[in-house]
Parts: structure tokens; sequence; C-alpha cells
């Protein structure tokens, strides 16, 4: 049996659509109104965990101190009042109020943790696309699919690491505090206190760094399947350049549509003209001159082959002089756009053309 082979090779993308080029920014642009950016769900809350304990650090002891206060006050000082609208008003305002110091720092912080840990991953976006209702999202085929996808492996992958991890080190700290956890039973309660308030935060602070390092893997990670999914085929690159630079065929159109109408309107110029200067044949030039609205002779139509011939019909047409100077013809041609006067290196030789025009038509005594 005779082998087949090809001569050249062929550039099999053009036929299955394989996404293999880099996104255009103008792909990158559409998928950002769209909400459709890289960014990591776990970075936020890593750094809002490793602040709160780092201001737990800094700021407990003063909390711990405003909620004695509180608890002193609503245990001594409240009980002791008559039960009615205006110290109920003082009682809340003032609980509000030292409720305020305690979590008003923690709120601030997490807050504003949020706010710029989002912006410096997507910058400034506002959009409603993701929460548009789309039906195709209520389809159990592809919601199956979704499920049973690669991402999903890979965000059970995620959860299963952070849990290990942070069994792990939650695992390390009890352990090296192992003697002083089994000698709590003989101190007092200030000092069990503060040491599991310090435990507490030391490991808040291990876990949040933990879980930062995890999420800069994660934005990694998402960065590249943000990048692969927005990869384009060679026939999309060309589809949006086509859209970009418009259709061929219809910029065609309009150009041929506005040299149709530029004729139009030069063949209505043209019986103001004075005189035609001609190749004789593959040429023709039209000037207009008036001395009282323009300061140097005027271009009003020129054409080449077809076009020169119908100007010299409508010269006929309308008895303009007509005259044969295949120089000058292909200068004014080549150098003098419709509508542009001559330049004055062409002066005199117009001159004596329309001069002999003038004198023809007994415009020169």
């Amino acid at each position: 049996m005779k082998r087949i082979s090809f001569r050249y090779s062929v550039d099999l993308q053009f036929f299955n659509g394989e996404k293999t080029e880099k996104a255009t920014p103008k792909k990158k642009d559409d998928a950002r109104k769209k909400g459709q950016v890289a960014k990591s769900q776990d970075l936020s809350p890593a750094i809002a965990l490793t602040a709160f304990f780092f201001l737990l650090i800094m700021l407990g002891s003063s909390m711990l101190t405003i909620f004695q206060n509180i608890m002193k006050e609503s245990l001594i000082t409240y009980t002791g009042w008559q039960l009615n609208e205006e110290n109920l008003k003082i009682m809340v305002s003032q609980l509000a109020f030292e409720a305020i110091k305690i979590v008003g720092p923690v709120l601030g912080v997490s807050m504003l943790v949020a706010f710029t840990v989002n912006f410096m991953q997507v910058g400034w976006l506002i959009s409603t696309e993701p929460l548009q209702m789309k039906l195709e999202k209520l389809n159990p085929i592809e919601g199956a699919k979704r499920i049973f996808s690669l991402r999903s492996i890979v965000e059970l992958l995620k959860s299963l690491l952070k849990i290990g991890a942070g069994i792990y080190v939650a695992y390390s700290i009890l352990w090296s505090t192992k003697e002083q956890v089994v000698q709590l039973s003989l101190k007092s309660l200030g000092t069990v206190l503060s040491f599991t308030a310090g435990e507490v935060a030391k490991l808040g602070i291990y876990l949040g760094l933990l879980l930062f390092v995890l999420a800069i893997l994660d934005y990694a990670y998402q960065r590249y399947e943000y990048e692969k999914n927005l990869r384009m085929s060679k026939q999309d690159l060309k589809d949006e350049h086509k859209q970009a630079e418009g259709d061929p065929l219809i910029k065609g159109k309009i150009r041929e549509r506005q040299r149709s109408m530029a004729i139009r309107r030069m063949m209505q110029e043209l019986p103001k003209a004075d005189v035609i200067i001609t190749n004789p044949t593959h040429f023709a030039v039209a000037i207009r001159y008036d001395a009282s609205a323009m300061s140097a002779p005027t271009v009003v139509a020129k054409g080449q082959d077809y076009l020169a011939l119908k100007i010299r019909e409508v010269a006929k047409k309308h008895r303009i002089v007509t005259m044969e100077n295949k120089p000058l013809a292909r200068a004014l041609y080549s150098q003098v756009e419709i509508g542009q006067q001559i330049p004055e290196d062409l002066f005199k030789a117009v001159a004596e053309v329309l001069a002999y025009v003038y004198k023809l038509q007994g415009k020169l005594k």
C-alpha cells in the first residue's frame, strides 16, 4: 500500500482552534470588565488574621482593662440603678461606647487590610457581571463538570494542605510548651490566663504567616490559571484584528463610495474651469483662476485614463479650452491635489497657458 506524504507542513491550529497564544490587551480588558481577574481569595484572610493577632499583642492589655471595666460597671454600678427608660439609655450608650473601643480597632484593621490587599491584586474595579443570574449555572451536567473539574480538585488539595499545615503548627506549639501546660494547675488564675493568651497569640501569628505563604502560592497559581483561560487561538487573533481594523470588504466599499462622491463633486466643479491641460490621452487637469477670490490658480479637477477622457468630454460640452502640454499635465497631476493652488515653480507655465486662453476668449486686450 502506497504511503501518502505531505510536501508542506500544515498548522492544525487553524482547524482545531487550539488556544496557544497569549491574550491580547483587548481580551484582558474585556475580561476585566466582566470581573474576571487574577485574584487569590486566601490572601486577604491570611493577612487579616496575622494583623489581628499582632493588634491583640499590642492592644490586648488595654482591651482587657476595658472589658474588666465593663464587667465591673455591669455587676456593681448598674445593678444599683433603678430600671427606667432614662437609665437604660445611659447604660446602653456607655456600654456601646466602651465596646467600640474593643471592637473598633479590630474592624478597622480588618476593613483596611481587605481593601488594600484586594486593591493591590486587581486595582480599582467595579463590575456587576459576576452577580448576574446565568441560566447555564442551573444545568446539572455543567455543575457536575465543575465539581469534578481540575480546578475543584486543586481547591480540595489546597483545603487539605491548609488544614494539615494548621494542625501541624498547632501541634508543634503545644508540644514545645508541654512542660508549662503540665504545671498550669499549680499556677494562679492570672498566670494561666496570661500564658494562654500568649500562646494563642503565637499560634495565631504562626497560622497567619503560614496561610500568607500558601496564599502567595495560590495567587501564583490563580495568575497562571487566569492567563491559561484567556489564551487565544490564531483564528481568535485574526478575528480580533479584523474587528479592530474593520472588515476589509466594508472598508473597501466605503472607500469606493467616498471616491465616487469625490468624483461627482469634481465633475460639478469642472464647468467652472478656465482651461484643461492634457497629456493628451493619459492625464487631464482642470485649472481655474479668479483674481478677485484666489491668490493663485487652483486645480478643480484631475484624472487619469478613463477619468481624463470624461474630463475632456465635459470640457467639450461646456466649451472649455483644452490645451496639450505633456510635462505640465504630468507635473500638475502628480504635485497638486484637487482644491489646492499650484506651487510657485509652476506659476510661469500655468500663467502662459492662462494668458493664451484669455487671449482666445477675448479677456486680454
